[in-house]
C-alpha cells in the first residue's frame, strides 16, 4: 500500500510540474509578443493579456489531474 502511495504522489507531483513548465515556456513567448504588439499599437493590450491567460489553463488542469490522484491515494 505505501508503495502504491508514493508512485500516485509522483504522478501528482509530476502532473503540476511538467504543467507548470509547459506553461513557463509558453508565456515566456507569448509574453515577448505581446509587449511588442502594444509597443506598436496600444490596442493591442486587452488582446496579450488575454492570450497571456490562456496557458494558465494547462497548470489548473495539471492541478486537477493531481487532486484527483492525491484524494485515490
Amino acid at each position: 500500500m505505501a508503495a502504491d502511495a508514493g508512485l500516485i504522489a509522483i504522478g501528482a507531483g509530476l502532473a503540476v510540474g511538467i504543467a507548470g513548465i509547459a506553461t513557463a515556456l509558453a508565456q515566456k513567448d507569448i509574453g515577448a509578443a505581446a509587449v511588442g504588439a502594444t509597443a506598436e499599437n496600444e490596442k493591442m493590450f486587452g488582446r496579450g493579456i488575454v492570450y497571456m491567460v490562456l496557458p494558465e489553463t494547462i497548470v489548473i488542469f495539471g492541478l486537477v489531474i493531481a487532486l484527483l490522484l492525491w484524494m485515490k491515494m
